[in-house]
């Protein structure tokens, strides 16, 4: 990519390249069921853009664990719902989208009539609970809405949402015995020590407000809620599931089971029955907040005062046709649907974090509030750090900025003072390996994206690489590798480390910081000592500097690598691809090696070993369901055959993305698989965020407008391009042919036009 090659001149007839119409609306290519079925792990409720509610179907309650032990089939749930399943529970207000691990699920609701049933039942025994069954022939999802028929019930269930509010919009046929119930036991990835507790304040006879503590991957996490009903309920009531206490004071005067306001305890459901007519609509507005009750009704009473609706819908829809509209892209209707999901899948993390007063809860559990900037949580940044963050450089940068002033802030209420790792709802949870918040800051400084103290970001990511303590940090300062008696896997932290120590340099060097430049460029170069050139792989390397002998370059298990195997992480170097190609022998040996990746077999035993990827995710043992491997197909830019980036990446995208209810080949990550489609669709990559050049690649569109935030305009040509037309033969930037493969950041923002000549023949 940077030795320069003059792209043949082709000539065609100029393309016409019909843009959307400005009113075009956009959500109807959003389709929130892709996703849904396999590795996806998204969920298919309402939600709007990066929206502090994410209001979605639960379709079962699968434990954590069983008999004390781990249940796998726990992780099918990480969304809390399944495109296979027959049976819904309820509707709960948080969700992770797309992740690998999981936590939240609060504050289920669920209606009924007929009998009052408290408990969910299992979806092996029909009728045995609250769940009902449910059909996709009645399921509509769509962005902030989402509708389905409670067929047990004859229910028609409807839900949007504000940044802070789920509203629920539930007909009843004609019963003297409606209910609502509200679930404060479910949670995703439950299990029976998961609440720590939970507290109801019955106000009224239409407010409801509580909250509820809870541990797990959030250690100490505090939701609160402001629930209220569009017409009075007649009579309510309480379930207590705990286990029984020794001890409970003196409130066991009182009958706290029928029309008691103030219920407290572990394991508390709540009902609140109704009488009906046949198409009566109850309405609910949950509030949510991290503060406290008032703030919860704060955020109630400013986003959603009154009970329209399909107002609060179009709102909502307006809002992500706004975002969406960012990117206009000339593609067929399968494209579309696939690119503007993908984006939708984009906006949705990370996830608003404060009342609409400012106020929030912070890492060190006090109360702040955020002056000058919106605070965000849900930082998966082993992740989106990728391509993400880049994204949001080029679409949200203000947004991105403040993201970035949430992570300083997480770093100043941190007692170990740290940027985060993988953070959310007022907790570190240290998931993942790498503090590759450094590469998201530096990224945004590199590109001029630093709309805050910039040295402090710095020496903010300089405190956090030279935290010893954290895994294997010290072993890796003192001898420039994590040993393998440190680390399980001491190979992808090493290069992870490596990398996330190039791109501190890069900031430093934006800043004049030379003397920060020089030492982290050093520690850049550590990738160098897990090379073992003896077999032409990174491999775990002993506290001794000897290399671990039993080693298996296919096998994902205990061989030093997270997520991926020797075969996938020894191309991870991102930051300095050159050198790697040298290690590797040269251009031809390095081609050999990536052909091979993409058109071996992988046998099953590799990686039946893993809960995180299936057959669905991998392209010969090219692993593009986890995102170690992401920037693998661009790396032939490097070498004298760029044409099998072109190739490689038109054939992922046709591989790994569909928009069917499994078409993603992985875990979405919290849009990571997503940016990793809308770059690779739009024909460039950020293969090394840190610097400012974005990888060429083959367009899958036929042309693209990004309108961005300084009001200018990129526009984006593919002429020739199609099915097989996948190669690029010449491309012109503002009129001039570029020679080189890459552009840059500063480019892209400028405005102006890049148009590629598409063949079918490289």
């Amino acid at each position: 990519m940077r030795k320069s090659l003059l792209f043949l001149l082709v000539f065609s007839p100029a393309l016409s390249f019909a843009q959307n119409t400005p009113d075009e609306n956009l959500v109807q290519y959003v389709r929130p069921i892709i996703g849904t079925q396999r590795m996806g792990h998204v969920y298919p409720g309402a939600t709007v853009p990066f929206g502090m509610v994410q209001l979605s179907p639960d379709t079962d309650t699968i434990p954590y664990e069983q008999n004390g032990k781990y249940n796998p089939d726990v992780y099918k749930y990480c969304a809390g719902y399944q495109y296979d399943d027959k049976t819904i529970v309820g509707f709960s207000h948080t969700h992770f989208s797309g992740t690998g691990h999981s936590d939240l699920g609060d504050f289920l609701i669920m209606p009924t009539v007929g009998e009052l049933r408290m408990n969910p039942g299992v979806a092996s025994q029909p009728g045995s609970g609250f769940r009902s069954a449910f059909s996709h022939s009645t399921e509509v999802a769509e962005a902030d809405y989402y509708k389905v028929k409670l067929e047990d019930y004859n229910i028609l269930a409807e839900l949007t949402t504000t940044s802070r509010v789920g509203m629920h919009q539930y007909t009843f046929p004609s019963s003297d015995n409606a209910h609502i119930i509200l679930d404060m036991v479910s949670g995703i990835y439950n299990y029976e020590d998961k609440n720590i507790w939970t507290f109801v304040h019955v106000v009224n006879d239409t407010l409801v407000t509580g909250w509820r503590q809870t541990n797990g991957w959030g250690r100490t996490r505090t939701e609160y809620f402001a629930l209220s009903f569009s017409r009075p309920f007649i009579e309510y009531g309480s379930r207590n599931y705990s286990k029984k206490q020794v001890y409970r004071g003196f409130w066991g005067k009182f009958d706290q089971n029928h029309n008691f306001p103030d219920i407290a305890g572990k394991q508390i459901r709540m009902y609140f029955n109704f009488r009906t007519h046949e198409g009566d609509k109850i309405k609910l507005k949950m509030a949510l907040s991290s503060v406290s009750t008032d703030g919860a009704l704060l955020n109630l009473r400013t986003e959603t005062p009154g009970w329209d609706f399909e107002q609060v819908k179009k709102q909502g829809q307006d809002w992500w046709n706004r975002e969406l509209s960012k990117a206009r892209i000339d593609a067929g209707r399968d494209e579309k649907e696939n690119f503007y999901t993908s984006l939708y899948h984009a906006f949705i993390n990370p996830t608003v974090y404060m009342d609409v007063d400012g106020s929030y809860r912070g890492l060190d559990q006090v109360n702040h509030k955020a002056e000058g900037f919106s605070n965000y949580t849900t930082f998966s940044l082993w992740d989106t750090h990728r391509a993400l963050h880049p994204l949001f450089n080029i679409l949200e940068p203000t947004r991105n900025a403040d993201m970035i002033r949430s992570m300083l802030v997480h770093y100043d209420q941190s007692v170990e003072h740290m940027l985060p790792i993988w953070s959310h709802y007022a907790n570190e949870n240290w998931c993942m390996s790498g503090y590759h918040s450094v590469s998201v800051i530096a990224d945004a400084i590199v590109k001029g994206n630093a709309p805050f103290d910039a040295n402090k970001a710095l020496d903010a990511c300089i405190a956090t690489s030279t935290h010893r303590d954290f895994m294997g940090l010290g072993a890796y300062i003192d001898k420039g590798y994590v040993p393998a008696e440190i680390s399980g896997t001491s190979v992808s932290n090493t290069l992870e480390y490596a990398y996330d120590d190039w791109s501190i340099a890069q900031a430093a060097k934006k800043l004049g910081r030379m003397d920060v430049y020089a030492a982290y460029m050093r520690r850049s170069q550590n990738y160098k000592n897990v090379w073992d050139p003896s077999i032409g792989y990174m491999r775990p390397r002993l506290a001794d500097g000897s290399f671990k002998k039993e080693f298996d370059v296919l096998s994902t298990n205990d061989q030093g690598f997270i997520e991926g195997n020797a075969w996938n992480y020894s191309l991870y170097v991102p930051h300095d691809p050159a050198a790697l190609i040298g290690m590797m022998g040269g251009k031809q040996q390095f081609v050999r090696h990536l052909d091979s990746l993409f058109t071996m077999e992988l046998p099953d035993k590799f990686f039946a070993e893993t809960e995180d990827i299936t057959r669905d995710g991998i392209i010969g043992n090219y692993v593009h369901g986890n995102e170690p491997s992401h920037h693998v197909a661009y790396l032939y830019d490097w070498t004298d055959q760029p044409w099998k980036t072109q190739e490689r990446i038109r054939m992922i995208l046709t591989k790994q993305y569909r928009n069917t209810p499994d078409g993603l080949g992985g875990n979405d990550d919290c849009g990571q698989m997503s940016a990793w489609y809308i770059f690779s669709t739009l024909g460039f990559y950020p293969v090394a965020p840190g610097s400012d050049q974005y990888a060429l690649g083959s367009p899958a569109i036929n042309g693209a407008v990004l309108h961005l935030e300084n009001g200018k305009e990129f526009v984006i040509e593919a002429h020739g391009q199609g099915e097989k037309a996948v190669y690029v033969k010449k491309v012109l930037l503002n009129g001039q042919p570029l020679t080189r493969r890459y552009i840059t950041h500063e480019e892209i923002m400028a405005g102006g036009k890049l148009v590629f000549y598409m063949s079918e023949k490289h």
